[in-house]
């Protein structure tokens, strides 16, 4: 059982490398793509294109890291002011809320991905397929949903274990 937590664990860190591996390629590509601009006179004709599908990535795959770890902006102030059951029930209503709006796009996203495939449309300058571009939407998506559920899951076992010390 603890090799099949470990494996999802392992298999969940990779938005991690994804997205940190996306953010280095996007500095790398700017910084470049500045020097080639402003040193040589002679600006990358495809930098504004690889930025784009660089930011998409880092966006989506960021967001379902920082689902995992908490990372996401909250106001808790008030939640924590409320009782422990009224307090689990608001963060449960957010989540249910949070996993609906995110399988609305995971729909929607999917539907953007197909037409994208069924047009065979491509990237202007370096012609890549825009379903890899885009592909990181749909994905994100299921990652987020996966992570937020990982973490909600959790957070609710430490909040029992901390039950269970209080009562002893």
């Amino acid at each position: 059982m603890k090799n099949k937590g470990r494996l999802l664990e392992r298999l969940l860190n990779q938005d991690f490398v994804l997205s940190g591996a996306a953010f280095i390629l996007l500095v790398l590509v700017t910084f470049v793509g500045v020097i080639m601009r402003y040193l040589f006179n002679n600006p990358l004709t495809w930098q504004e294109e690889m930025q784009l599908s660089l930011i998409i990535w880092v966006v989506f795959f960021g967001a379902s890291a920082a689902f995992r770890t908490g990372g996401h902006v909250a106001i808790e102030i008030i939640v924590d002011a409320m009782p422990k059951r009224l307090r689990f029930v608001i963060e449960v209503l957010g989540y249910l809320v949070t996993c609906v709006v995110l399988i609305y796009l995971l729909r929607s996203s999917i539907d953007l991905v197909m037409q994208m495939v069924t047009t065979g449309r491509t990237t202007n300058i370096l012609r890549i397929p825009q379903q890899f571009v885009y592909g990181a939407f749909p994905a994100g998506c299921v990652l987020m949903i996966i992570n937020y559920t990982y973490s909600m899951y959790h957070s609710h076992l430490k909040r029992k274990d901390a039950e269970k010390e209080e009562e002893v």
